[in-house]
């Protein structure tokens, strides 16, 4: 089915804008800012944490962002980040957005938001987008072209019908991530409740000796952890990788991971933490729980990953502990290396004592943790599925061969 193109600009509600710039003493308060990371990070934004920039009213004026507003990467050092779209969604505060992306506020009359978003997701709107990046190094792209795209537009009826169907997909997967986003928590509060603050069960009539618990122990982490174990692994045969890139910051669910050959990097198995030794990647958080491997089966993964194996305590203490501020930050204060290539010495670790409960509270903080880290897989691999069904249904719907 053949639509109309037109010319972006033509469904603006106003002239697309960029971002705003302020130096650094007007950042760590004030309102919410967009920055590239949580654009290339999230295709919705809403409530996400976010750093935060002092504008006065008449900036933020200007420099606000509304509900279905379109945001466009200006910058990217790989070409498919340029001009990436992702969607403003009911913001819960003011927002606002930094310099490298370009605001798109649509006239609603004419267009609905979330279709042109599954538009510039599309085949056929991420063609166009390409038709106008530019640059060698860094790519991106210009509003002055932007606002001259042609772009498909179906009558309003089928794009809100568009919309209404390829959404119910995504909210679906925002549902289930914010219920793993609960039970991580969950079980990270457990674990600072018990192994942290030392509130665990039966704590009134344990005896406290200078600050341990009767029956803990406290040792260097290589004594508790095995970091960078010996993992034999095959040279000849493809194996799961994981890259830097499917570490999350936020979550212990690695991302993307495939199959490829390879004879470098770090090996896990299931059970393991991958810990980014490099900066910027640990200061972000980029920390993962590896639970996506075929039973007896190793992987392979960026050299710039610790990897941390459960010695004398369980798989999920050891993700818990690599969470916490004072594990990280000991390992960032070992950093040296030349700027912006710093790494992790893994000497740091003999420095940092891990405090070892008895068996019978690590079984009891696993019976409660390890079916919360089974969900979470469970509700991943739904997750993976959805964003695949709505990803066969994205050009069908565009192209107008199925109806709605």
């Amino acid at each position: 089915m053949k639509w109309k193109n037109i010319p972006f600009e033509t469904l603006y509600a106003a002239p697309s804008r960029n971002g705003i710039y302020k130096t650094s003493e007007f950042h760590g308060s004030g309102c919410r800012i967009v920055n590239m990371g949580e654009l290339f990070g999230f295709d919705f934004i809403s409530n996400q944490e976010m750093k935060r920039l002092e504008l006065n009213d008449a900036e933020l004026a200007v420099n606000s962002l509304e509900d279905g507003d379109l945001l466009f990467g200006r910058r990217s050092l790989v070409e498919a980040g340029a001009g990436k779209c992702s969607i403003v969604i009911e913001p819960p505060e003011p927002l606002t957005f930094e310099s490298s992306i370009i605001r798109v506020r649509l006239n609603k009359q004419a267009v609905n938001p979330r279709y042109l978003y599954y538009y510039f997701r599309s085949t056929q709107g991420r063609g166009r987008i390409r038709s106008i990046v530019s640059g060698t190094n860094v790519k991106g792209i210009r509003g002055s072209d932007l606002k001259q795209l042609l772009v498909e537009t179906p009558p309003k009826n089928i794009q809100d019908g568009i919309a209404t169907v390829l959404s119910a997909y995504d909210e679906s997967v925002e549902n289930n991530l914010r219920r793993m986003e609960l039970l991580e928590q969950g079980v990270s509060l457990l674990y600072r409740e018990w192994f942290v603050h030392l509130r665990f069960p039966g704590r009134e009539h344990t005896r406290i000796t200078n600050g341990i618990p009767q029956g803990w122990e406290q040792v260097p982490t290589p004594d508790a952890i095995e970091i960078n174990p010996t993992t034999k692994l095959s040279d000849e045969e493809e194996h799961w990788y994981v890259q830097m890139a499917d570490l999350p910051t936020d979550s212990m669910v690695i991302g993307n991971a495939i199959k490829r050959e390879g004879r470098s990097g770090s090996k896990f198995r299931n059970g393991d933490t991958l810990l980014a030794r490099i900066t910027p990647c640990l200061e972000n958080g980029k920390t993962g729980f590896v639970n996506i491997l075929p039973d007896g089966e190793a992987g392979r993964g960026s050299t710039e990953f610790i990897v941390l194996r459960s010695k004398r305590v369980t798989p999920e203490f050891v993700y818990c502990l690599a969470r916490t501020y004072h594990f990280r930050e000991n390992a960032v204060k070992s950093m040296v290396g030349s700027s912006g290539r710093q790494r992790v010495q893994e000497s740091c670790f003999e420095k940092f004592m891990v405090w070892i409960p008895p068996r019978s509270l690590l079984n009891l903080f696993s019976e409660f943790a390890e079916p919360v880290f089974q969900q979470i897989k469970i509700l991943h691999a739904q997750n993976q599925k959805l964003r695949a069904a709505r990803n066969l249904l994205l050009p069908r719907l565009m192209s107008g061969e199925i109806a709605v």
